[in-house]
């Protein structure tokens, strides 16, 4: 594509034009790069989502050594952690803020992911700053803030990404404060016939109508879906992006939904948690059973949940999808701690033991003691 003609109507192709009644545009994201020296030596792999240059990458992969993967993210764990499967690599893992994952979980979870590994020998280091990208032609080093220099036959970069909105500019659509195109609840722009959904579309929070900057691979899904059904006649409206993510590492999973703790602190929520830990099969000493840990996040005030969080096995995906849905119906904790459960041996923890309800309760129990006993009158 080369340009859209809004007037017209029509989408400029290499040679070809297309007329169009509605347009959605899907244009997706492209990798952050650094402003820091060096990033275009040869061996230095931003993260693009071209099969070409995926083989390409892979191939020197399998001829490197010494493997430095520059962002903490979800990009850069699980890249390492699958780098590291080949066998006979030194992988590190830089990352800029106190913890791997810190953007997305409370740091009790973080470390959780850093332990996992560093044991599985991938080389973790937080807090790293990254001065410079060293070499000739070809990269050889990473040099640090603190005077550190690494050895690198290659270097991944895992900074996240941005919209990719430069058709939509140059066609005079509105683009937000987070880099996306600006579109409303149905994803319509500011052209009731261009819709956009996706990386390049601008998120707006459902707890605080706010622009937000989650890219994720579910919501492209569900606001693809959302424009598809509101193209000719308005049908359905996003409440807004609650955020739902998960990742695995080593078979150890995590998943989150809503804000963290961290998170709803800094939007200034005066918050209520509760934690609570079990097998996720019944009895413990079940073969197969592995632990699960529940963190809820309420607000203190309304006791509304605000978000959760989960670290288990196989059952965590589905157990923060639930999460999920709680906190768009705006669940409260107490109807949380009622809920009626259904539970299996082999498929469950036990009914007495049940996270979200024990998790509900114990934050119920935080909210209690933190106040003080009413007076009657």
């Amino acid at each position: 594509m080369t340009r859209i003609d809004r007037a017209r109507r029509e989408l400029h192709l290499t040679g070809k034009i297309l007329q169009y009644e509605r347009l959605i545009l899907a244009t997706g994201s492209e990798p952050i790069l650094p402003t820091i020296p060096g990033i275009n030596l040869d061996g230095v792999f931003p993260v693009i989502r071209e099969l070409d240059y995926l083989r390409t990458l892979q191939a020197r992969l399998q001829a490197a050594r010494n493997i430095v993967v520059i962002g903490g993210g979800f990009i850069g764990v699980e890249l390492a952690d699958e780098i590291n499967k080949i066998g006979g690599k030194n992988v590190t893992i830089l990352e800029l803020t106190a913890n791997c994952l810190s953007l997305s979980f409370d740091s009790e979870f973080c470390v959780e992911v850093e332990e996992v590994l560093r044991k599985r020998s991938v080389t973790v280091r937080t807090a790293a700053k990254v001065t410079r990208i060293a070499g000739a032609e070809r990269v050889q080093a990473v040099l640090m803030a603190d005077g550190t220099e690494l050895s690198a036959d290659l270097v991944i970069l895992g900074l996240g990404t941005k919209a990719r909105v430069d058709l939509a500019r140059d066609a005079g659509l509105e683009i937000g404060p987070t880099g996306g195109i600006v579109v409303d609840g149905a994803m319509r722009t500011n052209d009731a016939a261009v819709f956009a959904c996706g990386d390049c579309a601008e998120k707006i929070s459902f707890f605080d109508g706010r622009p937000c900057p989650l890219k994720l691979a579910s919501l492209a899904q569900f606001e693809a879906r959302l424009a598809g059904a509101n193209l000719f006649v308005l049908t359905r409206t996003s409440v807004g992006t609650v955020g739902v993510w998960s990742t695995v590492v080593g078979g150890l999973a995590l998943g989150a939904a809503g804000l963290t703790e961290t998170m709803a602190n800094a939007r200034g929520y005066t918050v209520a948690c509760g934690l609570f830990e079990t097998p996720d099969h019944h009895p413990g000493a079940m073969p197969g059973a592995t632990p699960l840990k529940v963190k809820l996040v309420f607000d203190r005030r309304s006791r509304v949940l605000l978000g959760g969080q989960v670290r288990g096995g196989p059952s965590t995906g589905e157990m923060i999808n639930t999460i999920a849905a709680l906190v768009q119906k705006r669940m409260t904790a107490d109807a949380i701690a009622m809920f009626q459960v259904g539970t299996h041996p082999a498929l469950t923890p036990s009914p007495s033991q049940y996270p979200l309800v024990n998790a509900a309760e114990l934050a119920i129990q935080a909210v209690s003691v933190a106040q003080p006993p009413r007076k009657m009158a």
